[in-house]
């Protein structure tokens, strides 16, 4: 401490009435009151009362006037400036967007700013960091600080309920407080999510488009070097060679929007959508875009919304929920035979199971698997789309790759109506993004069903009556 620290202190001091001073001022008034009674001025009575009074006086002035005095005073200038600094610390630790914990003895969280909370799903109460992150390497680095070693960086990855990349940062911070333990660990937690997906994407991306692209560009390549050469003259091998490459070019197409639009769906996978759209106004949009296609082949549409009046109201991307149904109803129509029948219903504020089995089985030996699926939650309501064709229907054995990237059943590679192989990896991911579910049952020979459903976006009383009528067909004239 300072000489100018110490001086408020001395004055304060200085200012509180002493014991000395109380036991001379008395004294002096006894003996003024023995002079006089003495020198006959003051009787014996008037002495002793007045004696009496300036000692009871003396008495009530120590016990008021310095016990009520602060012993002790804490000189509240020598640590404000210590103080502001630790409260504007502490705000600006609340304010920071990304999570901070400081990690006490023993791995216990001392301090957690609100997006350390959120980022990790901490409660009132804090416990060990062990029991909300389970990550052996970040947990050996924060020992590691806690015994006053260096800090470290580790990044780590999970893969449940979504997959993520982050970096901790871990550095020992030594406090003045005395104690046996005089470290603590600070750890920052950086989401790498974003970054990396786009990397991986890009490299995906590049080898992906290189694997599918080469057949088609070959293809266009051979018959331009034919029509350039040897078919030059020739018209009918040029009328074919044309309408083959336009085929081409039209796969190409078709491949790249493909890839395209996964890698938008892919880069804000672990982002939930805050909007709100009706599932019933949106599959009868999609239904009336594709009634020219099912027209063309004789297909019925059948539209059943029944249970859903009101509206079918989930959280999601409007777009992105377009491009599901889209995608169902459209492989459905593409995979069913001429004349055949696609039907698709709409459900509202059911619980998760019952999306999950909706309607009965098409047959007793079907298949039937859940490719992606929400948290458990046997409060959460959803509303469904199913989509039941009557194609050819997929072995059993296949189900369980539906959803990845370029896959697709024997039979359905070639020909007119094959697909790029990446329409169900997209609808898992929107799926996946919505916090939605994604269903297949599926026969040969019989036909497949195919099942989405999203959490609604309000409250709503549960609906558990899965039978009803069709109440609108869009068929073909």
């Amino acid at each position: 401490m300072t000489k100018d620290q110490k001086t408020p202190a001395k004055r304060l001091a200085g200012d509180r009435p002493r014991r000395r001073d109380i036991a001379l001022s008395v004294s002096i008034g006894v003996v003024v009151m023995l002079v006089l009674a003495v020198a006959g001025e003051l009787s014996a009575g008037a002495f002793l009362g007045g004696a009496t009074a300036f000692i009871a006086l003396g008495l009530v002035y120590y016990l008021t006037a310095l016990t009520t005095a602060e012993p002790n005073p804490r000189p509240a200038s020598v640590n404000a400036p210590r103080d502001l600094e630790a409260e504007a610390s502490v705000t600006m630790l609340e304010r920071l967007p990304i999570p901070v914990l400081l990690i006490g003895a023993g791995g216990r969280i001392e301090r957690a700013n609100p997006a350390a909370r959120t980022f990790l799903g901490l409660g009132a109460e804090r416990g060990l960091l062990s029991t909300v992150l389970r990550q052996p390497r970040v947990l050996e680095a924060v020992s590691a600080a806690l015994r006053g070693d260096r800090g470290a960086t580790v990044e780590y990855s999970t893969l449940a309920p979504l997959e993520s990349h982050v970096r901790a940062y871990v550095e020992p911070i030594r406090l003045s407080a005395p104690g046996p333990m005089p470290f603590r660990a600070m750890l920052v937690l950086a989401d790498d999510t974003n970054s990396k997906r786009a990397e991986r994407m890009r490299a995906d991306f590049l080898a992906n488009a290189s694997h599918e692209l080469r057949t088609p560009l070959a293809s266009l390549a051979g018959f331009i070097e034919t029509l350039s050469g040897p078919a030059r003259d020739d018209e009918e091998a040029r009328d074919r060679f044309l309408e083959i490459m336009t085929v081409q070019t039209e796969r190409m197409r078709r491949l790249i929007n493909d890839l395209l639009s996964l890698s938008r769906v892919e880069m804000n996978e672990h982002m939930p959508p805050t909007g709100s759209v009706d599932l019933d106004n949106l599959t009868l949009d999609v239904s009336e875009a594709l009634a020219p296609v099912a027209a063309s082949r004789n297909i019925i549409v059948d539209i059943d919304e029944a249970g859903t009046e009101g509206g079918a109201q989930v959280r999601g991307d409007r777009d992105q929920l377009y491009e599901v149904v889209e995608n169902l109803i459209q492989n459905a129509i593409k995979y069913s035979p001429d004349g055949s029948r696609v039907k698709v219903s709409v459900r509202y504020g059911v619980s998760r199971d019952s999306a999950e089995h909706l309607g009965a089985r098409i047959d007793p030996d079907s298949g039937r698997l859940t490719l992606t699926a929400p948290a458990l939650d046997p409060d959460a309501r959803f509303g469904v789309v199913r989509v039941q064709d009557q194609g050819g229907g997929i072995e059993r054995r296949y189900l369980p790759r539906l959803a990845e990237r370029f896959f697709r059943v024997d039979g359905q590679k070639s020909g007119p109506t094959s697909g790029t192989g990446l329409g169900l990896a997209i609808v898992k991911h929107i799926v996946n993004r919505h916090r939605g579910g994604f269903t297949v049952e599926s026969a040969p020979e019989i036909g497949s069903v195919f099942t989405v459903f999203f959490p609604v976006a309000t409250a709503v009383k549960p609906v558990e009556t899965l039978e009803a009528t069709p109440r609108n067909d869009i068929a073909a004239p």
